[in-house]
């Protein structure tokens, strides 16, 4: 699935990764978390190609393909997906007519025929159901109006009905209160398969008590300086991250 191998990255000329390597397979969830400026996100924008991110040295490949080599809508069409921290807002765009978009734009790039209107309506429905989204919702502006956990949530529908290969979510977590915390981590869930991968990106275990990870990795200064089990994101809510800090300088 996944394969990061000596990952070197900077932005405006400062190096931010310093040589991450990390392997996930298919079907597993990983967890990274780490301090901040530990390079968490700056991972998840190289990963799927945002610009003014340059990788000076190190390879990711998806499948045994080059990641890097691709742009990041050919990125996307091979089925990776990444969950922002913070969900832009597209005003003047309805949510629907998004979604149906992205959606017709991957099938057209990997040589499948468009959605059609009563078939994605008839999915949309289905999926907003199970998300506990009013669909009326998704006939306004993208995200404009919408609280934190609405945004959220929105993501994971569009993560649902363009069922990726492999999922990065970025802080998912971050401005939920618990009931929204429980409705995407149930989402998030759903999308769990043997042939498909995610990186859950956290600062706290409080998200990994529902969505459980195979492995939780410590990324500190540009690399990941331990990895674990489940019980590596309970030793850190306890412990912290200084020894790891100390380990990375």
């Amino acid at each position: 699935m996944l394969s990061v191998s000596n990952l070197h990255a900077t932005v405006d000329e400062k190096e931010i990764l310093k040589g991450l390597s990390l392997e996930v397979p298919a079907g597993e969830v990983h967890a990274i978390m780490g301090p901040n400026g530990a390079g968490k996100s700056t991972l998840s924008y190289v990963l799927t190609g945002r610009s003014g991110y340059e990788v000076t040295a190190g390879s990711a490949t998806l499948d045994g393909e080059d990641l890097l080599a691709l742009e990041p809508n050919e990125r996307a069409a091979k089925g990776v997906f990444l969950s922002f921290q913070y969900p832009l807002e597209i005003p003047g765009v309805p949510a629907l007519t998004f979604i149906r978009t992205a959606l017709n734009a991957q099938r057209k790039a990997r040589g499948e025929a468009e959605i059609t209107a009563p078939e994605f309506l008839k999915l949309a429905r289905q999926k907003a159901g199970e998300l506990k989204i009013d669909f009326e919702m998704l006939k306004r502006a993208l995200n404009v109006g919408f609280s934190g956990g609405e945004k959220k949530r929105m993501e994971i529908l569009q993560m649902a009905m363009l069922s990726p290969r492999f999922l990065i979510l970025d802080e998912t977590d971050s401005g939920l209160d618990i009931d929204a915390l429980r409705i995407v981590a149930d989402g998030v869930n759903a999308l769990r398969s043997p042939d498909r991968g995610m990186l859950v990106i956290t600062h706290y275990q409080r998200l990994l008590d529902y969505i459980k990870p195979d492995r939780v990795h410590v990324l500190s200064a540009g690399r990941i300086v331990a990895s674990g089990g489940p019980e590596l994101a309970l030793e850190l809510e306890r412990e912290g991250y200084d020894k790891y800090a100390r380990a990375a300088a």
